[in-house]
């Protein structure tokens, strides 16, 4: 008798296989924001801001301590997100192209497998996306304010502040699905990109808090040529009006022309007439006025965090009243790092610390230890085949990342045969910012970097001596064994990424 109840319960839940089964994978939600620092999240020990929210993802999952990417820059970043593969052999090696969206990427995969499949939010690949059941993106870079939200036939405009109406529209998206089939969705976020534009509740948040400059603030490059010859420093490149928003032009400036009228007088009274006003009452100059914009780039910067964090928070109450947490993976990530001070700088596009870590933490009940942390080098590749293997589906040959799936779940054996180093490679040049395009290796230890392009030199840089990677050791006596094997290692790198044309410049010495 016993023996027939067990065959029976098979036999009915293998005839209603597709939705039973369906509902033991996981749902996914991925949530990648644009530009946002590790430095500014508490649970990688912020000293700038609170963020309880992504905290709490941590806090209920695992955060990753050497998160990094391939290319940091926001588009091929995403690119590398949808194909698991470095920017040579996507095609996206730099902004402001046209993404290949009849190539393979990974949310199609999933579709064929059941998935329902969803882009929500910033895109921004000059295209309209593919492999999805569902999108709605932002125009372009997209507007902070009453942004322009494009669908498979229409564009509407839609007033509010983005990153509250990616959440809702994620929402409704939620509240809509195919409750019968579990689902993918990639909440692609505004924040926290420039001109940095907060919220109105959070206009002023920081007022009152003088914010610590970097160890490294004033840098002077020495050394260090490609450091020295950039245009992304607080000092020089950093505009009063269009990122500061000194005397801003409301009547005229294009990005205000979309603000209602209520929006415009906030902003106003608080652009205009208290920084502005204290911008002239100071009356600063030199290295005081170099400061002072630190001051106002970094309290606009973490006030749009303020409101993206908020946010998050109300998606994870959501899946809590959905009763959905239980079965959800929610992942927490940035397209790459950011410079907040450090050098001098902000932006991103270097194989330096700052721009190369990203913030990167998973919640998967059931899978991941609580309050985890995984210190191996993952890659923005991964996150692809990663996501995959969490709905059992096996990523395709030509992906060139790996599942850290196992990471995940706390394997130790899959741990000590994890990578030991990375390749990275950088593009765009000489606009914007004049970063010379390079390649590299970066090991636990170790960063060596060749650039190329107007001028041919090699960069290296002891992590255990110097972290924040201020002297150059290329050249130098006694290094000539470290840099023959990470050169060897680099190579090994290149060959296995096939990336022929940092190949063809492996020999220059």
């Amino acid at each position: 008798m016993k023996r027939y109840i067990v065959l029976t319960g098979m036999f009915l839940f293998y005839c209603a296989g597709g939705p039973l089964l369906a509902q033991r994978r996981p749902n996914i939600i991925f949530i990648l924001s644009d530009d946002h620092a590790y430095q500014a999240i508490s649970a990688y020990g912020s000293r700038l801001a609170v963020t309880p929210n992504i905290d709490r993802i941590a806090k209920e999952g695992v955060l990753f301590t050497r998160a990094m990417v391939t290319n940091s820059i926001c588009g091929p970043s995403r690119a590398s997100l949808l194909t698991g593969k470095y920017s040579h052999k996507n095609g996206y090696t730099l902004n402001e192209k046209r993404f290949n969206t009849d190539q393979p990427v990974f949310p199609a995969l999933m579709a064929e497998h059941g998935y329902q499949t969803a882009w929500i939010g910033k895109w921004h690949l000059g295209n309209l996306p593919k492999g999805f059941d569902y999108f709605r993106i932002l125009n372009g870079q997209g507007e902070y304010y009453n942004p322009d939200i494009i669908g498979p036939k229409d564009t509407t405009r839609v007033n509010g502040y983005v990153t509250d109406i990616i959440t809702q529209m994620t929402e409704d998206w939620l509240n809509a699905r195919d409750t019968s089939r579990p689902f993918m969705l990639i909440m692609g976020e505004k924040a926290t990109h420039r001109e940095w534009l907060p919220d109105l509740q959070d206009l002023g948040a920081f007022d009152k808090t003088d914010l610590p400059l970097p160890s490294t603030f004033d840098d002077r490059y020495q050394g260090r040529r490609a450091a020295a010859d950039q245009d992304m420093t607080i000092a020089r490149t950093m505009r009063l009006k269009e990122d500061l928003k000194v005397h801003a032009d409301y009547e005229h400036g294009g990005i205000y022309n979309r603000f209602t009228p209520s929006q415009k007088k906030a902003f106003y009274d608080y652009y205009e007439n208290r920084i502005s006003r204290e911008f002239d009452d100071r009356k600063d100059t030199g290295e005081a006025l170099v400061r002072w914009k630190y001051q106002r780039y970094m309290k606009d910067y973490l006030s749009v965090a303020r409101s993206l964090d908020r946010n998050i928070g109300k998606v994870l109450d959501f899946l809590d009243e959905k009763g959905l947490t239980r079965n959800t993976v929610v992942v927490y990530a940035s397209d790459q790092g950011f410079y907040l001070g450090e050098h001098g700088w902000f932006d991103k596009r270097w194989i330096y610390e700052e721009s190369l870590r990203t913030p990167f933490a998973v919640r998967y009940p059931g899978v991941a230890a609580a309050g985890s942390r995984v210190s191996a080098i993952t890659l923005n590749v991964d996150w692809a085949p990663t996501l995959l293997d969490m709905a059992g589906i096996k990523a395709p040959a030509d992906m060139q990342g790996v599942s850290f799936l196992p990471l995940l779940k706390g394997d130790g054996a899959a741990a000590s045969r994890w990578r030991k180093a990375m390749y990275y490679h950088y593009y765009e040049y000489p606009q914007p910012h004049h970063v010379y395009p390079h390649f590299g290796i970066r090991t636990e230890r170790w960063v060596l970097a060749r650039f190329y392009g107007p001028a041919d030199f090699w960069e290296l840089y002891d992590l255990d001596s110097d972290p924040n990677e201020l002297k150059n050791l290329y050249g130098s006596k006694g290094y000539e064994s470290v840099i023959a094997g990470l050169k060897r290692q680099l190579r090994d790198l290149i060959v296995q990424y096939d990336d022929r044309e940092a190949l063809g410049m492996m020999d220059m010495k």
